[in-house]
């Protein structure tokens, strides 16, 4: 159920956000470019995403350490002695992970990406999410943001999301929501949100409208949605007391270029990025670029500027 509106025009134009191939359809292509985010049901299998789960057990289990990999816990959780895989709530940046950077390398998810990229295509950032269920003192919902927010690499049209459900997703465990067609508006101010138990690095938009039309992307184990990095989205609360688990990369044309981001309004997330980076791998020269370049890995074709 949705309050928003979305456009399925099939009348073919001028596709600026979509490339040329035999993949999509005229009317996936002008969904895509109406609304900034396309849903491919049942794309990555059970085995696969069986595989995913139990490199996640492994992880959380500390069986197996992922190089440079980010993993963040619930803080009251953790101290309670809940089990590991109760108490992680993400693994970012698994690009060194074998089994997990499988997902970046299926056939079947690189053919809808090159649709986006085009033939040359960069991993460029990884995460599997383990949405907790919400309590008193902590939220796992992500505000609305977009995603090129953090991103000192352009153009925004040559850089897509795959975001595949492990389990069913849907309004009570706090699926996705997007705002179609903002994908055509420019990159807005983010901060941290007004709300209690906020989580590091979930940005939010400043002055964000609450009263925007928006729809529910409700998702079956297995389907798969990608999306443009300007695409206002966020998720809902989990109201649940299960675990909504998903898996997800940023891909990027190699042929993209980084950016200085000084003096625009990722400044501040630049700031936050390459403090978490000096202290985590305790290194004092490290700047944004350093990080990016750290985390991209080439899946397809060949490497160009990424």
């Amino acid at each position: 159920p949705t309050s928003a509106q979305v456009s399925a025009a099939t009348q073919p134009g001028r596709f600026r956000y979509t490339l040329d191939n035999n993949l999509l359809t005229t009317e996936q292509r002008q969904f895509y470019e109406e609304n900034g985010y396309l849903v491919i049901r049942k794309l990555v299998s059970d085995e696969d995403i069986e595989r995913f789960r139990k490199e996640f057990i492994r992880i959380c289990n500390k069986e197996v350490k992922p190089l440079g990999a980010m993993i963040m816990r619930d803080q009251v959780l953790r101290s309670q002695a809940a089990p590991p895989e109760k108490i992680i709530n993400k693994v970012q940046d698994f690009q060194e992970d074998e089994e997990l950077f499988r997902y970046c390398t299926l056939p079947q998810i690189l053919k809808y990406v090159e649709c986006f990229t085009g033939p040359n295509i960069m991993a460029m950032h990884t995460m599997l999410i383990n949405k907790l269920p919400d309590s008193d003192k902590q939220t796992f919902r992500h505000p609305m943001h977009q995603d090129l927010h953090y991103f000192p690499f352009r153009p925004a049209e040559r850089i897509v999301c795959a975001w595949t459900a492990m389990e069913s997703a849907h309004r009570d465990n706090g699926c996705l929501v997007v705002l179609p067609g903002t994908h055509t508006e420019p990159l807005k101010p983010h901060g941290y949100p007004d709300w209690e138990g906020k989580n590091k690095l979930f940005h939010g938009i400043l002055d964000f409208d609450k009263n925007s039309p928006r729809v529910h992307v409700v998702m079956e184990k297995g389907d798969t949605v990608f999306f443009h990095p300007l695409l206002i989205h966020g998720s809902g609360v989990n109201k649940t007391s299960g675990f909504r688990k998903s898996i997800s990369c940023h891909f990027a044309s190699s042929e993209c270029h980084y950016i200085d981001v000084k003096n625009t309004v990722q400044e501040d997330i630049e700031k936050e990025t390459v403090e978490i980076a000096r202290a985590k791998f305790n290194v004092t020269a490290v700047d944004l670029k350093d990080i990016w370049s750290f985390r991209a890995r080439l899946v397809q074709g060949e490497r160009v500027n990424l």
